[in-house]
C-alpha cells in the first residue's frame, strides 16, 4: 500500500481534534486526500472550519491558502509551518494599495490641513504613536495626529473604557463630555476620524489594513474574556462593519460580536460595501455627537439655574 508508506514519511501532527484546530489556523492551498480519508475529508474537516472552502477531485481537495498538505484518518502536513505573515490575503492587500493611491492627492491634502491645526493649536508633535494590539495579540505602534496635549493624564480614559467593557451601555466617546485634555478642535478631529489619517502608514506597512476590527491599548486587551479574544483573527483596520452599524449606539459585546463575525466573512465584496458605507457613517456620527452635546448643555445649563424665592413683606 503505497499511500501507507508516503503517509509514515510525513510529519504528524495531531488527532483529528488537534488537527482540526491547526488548519483552521494554516492557510492550505492544495490537499492531496488519500481515498481512505476523501470521504472524512469532506465532512468532518468541512464542517470542523466553516470559513475553508473544500472542493474534492480525483483525490484533491483544494483548500483556501498556501500549502500542500496529504490527509489520511489522521492529518499530517508536508512541509507546513505556521503563519509567519501578517495575515492579509493577496485581494485585501492589493485592495488597500489601489484605494490609498487613488484617494493620495486628496488624503495629503487633508492631512497637511490637520496637521497644520494641530500644530497650532498646542505645542508638541504633530503626532502620537502609541502601542497597539493587534492581528493575534501581536503588538505594533499605531500613528495619529495629535488631539490631546502633551502628558495628558490616561487614568480618565482607562476608567471609561472598563466602564464600558463591564456593562451593557452605548460606547459614547469621552469627548462628548467636553473632555479639558483634548486641544482646540481635536474633539472635531476625533468626531471626523481626520485624526486617524496617519494609520494609512499602518497600512502600507501591513500592520493594519482599510477595513477590519479597531486595534486596542494592551490595558484593554487584559481584561478580554477568552470569546472576546476572537476579533484578533483579523488584521485590525481604519474601519469596519463595527464602524459601519451603529457604533457609538451599540455596546462592548455587540462590537465584538460585530469585529467577530467579519473576520469570519471577510471577503472582497465585504470590503467594499463597508468603505463605501464609511463616509455617510461618518457623518451620521457626527450630527450624532451634536445633537448629545446640545442636550448636555441644556442640561447643564438648567442644573445651574437656582429657583428664585420671593417673599412677601
Amino acid at each position: 500500500m503505497h499511500w501507507a508508506e508516503d503517509v509514515l514519511a510525513l510529519r504528524f501532527i495531531g488527532s483529528t481534534d488537534e488537527c482540526k484546530r491547526t488548519v483552521c489556523r494554516t492557510w492550505v492551498k492544495r490537499s492531496r486526500v488519500s481515498s481512505v480519508a476523501r470521504r472524512w475529508s469532506r465532512g468532518r474537516l468541512g464542517r470542523g472550519c466553516g470559513y475553508l472552502r473544500e472542493e474534492v477531485d480525483d483525490g484533491w481537495a483544494v483548500i483556501r491558502g498556501m500549502y500542500r498538505t496529504m490527509i489520511t484518518q489522521d492529518i499530517t502536513v508536508d512541509n507546513a509551518t505556521e503563519l509567519q505573515e501578517t495575515g492579509l490575503p493577496t485581494w485585501k492587500r492589493l485592495l488597500d494599495f489601489v484605494v490609498i493611491f487613488a484617494l493620495a492627492p486628496g488624503l495629503l491634502v487633508l492631512a497637511g490641513i490637520v496637521a497644520l491645526v494641530v500644530l497650532c493649536g498646542s505645542r508638541g508633535p504633530i503626532l502620537f504613536r502609541q502601542q497597539r494590539v493587534g492581528y493575534r495579540g501581536r503588538e505594533f505602534t499605531c500613528f495619529k495626529f495629535r488631539t490631546m496635549h502633551v502628558d495628558a493624564e490616561t487614568d480618565l480614559h482607562r476608567d471609561h473604557a472598563t466602564q464600558l467593557m463591564k456593562s451593557e451601555t452605548p460606547m459614547t466617546k469621552l469627548d462628548t463630555c467636553r473632555d479639558p485634555r483634548l486641544i482646540p478642535f481635536g474633539a472635531c478631529l476625533r468626531a471626523t476620524g481626520l485624526d486617524e489619517l496617519p494609520q494609512l502608514l499602518n497600512v502600507l506597512r501591513g500592520e493594519m489594513s482599510l477595513v477590519g476590527p479597531r486595534p486596542c491599548i494592551h490595558y484593554e486587551y487584559a481584561l478580554y474574556e477568552p470569546w472576546q479574544r476572537r476579533r484578533f483573527e483579523a488584521v485590525p483596520g481604519l474601519t469596519g462593519l463595527w464602524q459601519v452599524s451603529g457604533k457609538n449606539r451599540t455596546t462592548f459585546n455587540q462590537m465584538v460580536r460585530l469585529d467577530i463575525e467579519y473576520s469570519e466573512r471577510k471577503n472582497l465584496w465585504l470590503d467594499l460595501v463597508i468603505i463605501l458605507k464609511t463616509l455617510p457613517a461618518l457623518l451620521r456620527q457626527c450630527l450624532e455627537t451634536r445633537v448629545l452635546k446640545r442636550k448636555e448643555a441644556a442640561s447643564s445649563a438648567a442644573g445651574m439655574e437656582k429657583p428664585v424665592q420671593t417673599y412677601q413683606l
